[in-house]
């Protein structure tokens, strides 16, 4: 059996969001500058790191092609 729901009013909607809206907590530029830093340093640490596992797994797959 579903349960019936009170249907909201757009106007009611719109008041809604407004006060979640309101209740966001935006990140200082500071904090923003320091994630994305740490972002970017992670992403080259990955991307070497791949990059690392890549060439080792295409040099053992060429080797193991040069024993056939």
């Amino acid at each position: 059996m579903a349960t019936e729901r009170k249907k909201t009013s757009p106007g009611e909607f719109v008041n809604q969001v407004k006060t979640e809206a309101s209740k966001v907590v935006w990140p200082s530029r500071q904090e923003t500058i320091t994630t994305a830093i740490m972002v970017f340093i992670l992403m080259t640490i990955l991307a070497i790191f791949f990059l690392a596992v890549d060439s080792v797994f295409g040099a053992i797959v060429k080797w193991l092609l040069t024993l056939a």
